[in-house]
């Protein structure tokens, strides 16, 4: 098994004119739309349709009124021709009374992108700290030939948060596997975790995006909430066009 981190949104146009066969990608998003998917999947959604624009999120609305639209652009929840989406990016908005049986359309800045640009893979996850458990141990289980481990980052820049997951995810996927082969990138992202691990919220609590939400009062309560480990047990996986829970 080989492991590669993208570290970089800069990286995504190459990954998605690359090979994937045979090969599982996972997405890390982690402030905040990877644990914002898997959060309103575990409280009940039936799929998050990934958009990358909001235009393309409204004219699927325009054919099927029936979904509900969430997302953000430059972390605020979308407001078109005066009306604001359902959703934010905000995981705790998806409560189990608002999205029980919904689609949600979901177009954010970075990771709907990111798990786009995946569109060629045998197979594409959606990652957190919140299911990072359950994923590797699909990863491990299914004994894929290549994992590529792809960080959304923060608008064309790497996010601490992500390459910490992403680090943390191939300390899960090497401990006890002579196997396995990390990629300079991979080894990064593992060191990285390493050194940050014995106190990850202080860490990610420096970076960009935490130092954001923080300063948001409405919003500061979402990276505690993203750095949650293992309170999901269950793997998020695209199925066409949509993130769903993996039966």
């Amino acid at each position: 098994m080989k492991i590669e981190v993208i570290l970089t949104p800069a990286e995504l146009p190459a990954l998605s004119q690359r090979d994937l066969g045979g090969t599982a990608c996972v997405v890390f998003d982690v402030l905040r739309a990877t644990s914002a998917f898997v959060t309103a999947l575990r409280n009940g959604a039936a799929a998050i349709v990934p958009a990358c624009e909001i235009s393309e999120a409204l004219e699927i609305r325009k054919q099927r009124p029936e979904v509900l639209l969430g997302g953000e652009r430059h972390g605020v929840k979308i407001r078109v021709d005066g009306r604001d989406f359902d959703f934010g990016n905000s995981p705790r908005e998806y409560l189990p009374e608002k999205v029980k049986g919904k689609t949600i359309v979901s177009t954010t800045t970075n990771g709907t992108r990111a798990l786009r640009a995946c569109a060629r893979a045998t197979m594409v996850l959606a990652g957190a700290f919140l299911n990072l458990a359950a994923t590797a141990k699909f990863l491990r289980d299914k004994n894929f030939e290549e994992i590529v481990i792809v960080c959304a980052g923060t608008r064309e820049n790497a996010a601490l948060e992500d390459i910490l997951a992403a680090g943390a995810l191939s300390a899960i996927l090497s401990n006890g596997k002579t196997n396995v082969m990390l990629s300079d990138s991979a080894q990064t992202a593992l060191a990285a975790f390493e050194y940050a691990k014995r106190d990850l919220p202080g860490a990610v609590c420096k970076s960009e995006n935490a130092v954001r939400l923080l300063s948001i009062p409405e919003l500061r309560d979402d990276v505690a909430f993203c750095l949650q480990r293992d309170a999901f047990n269950f793997v998020a996986a695209m199925e066409g066009d949509s993130v769903r829970i993996l039966k």
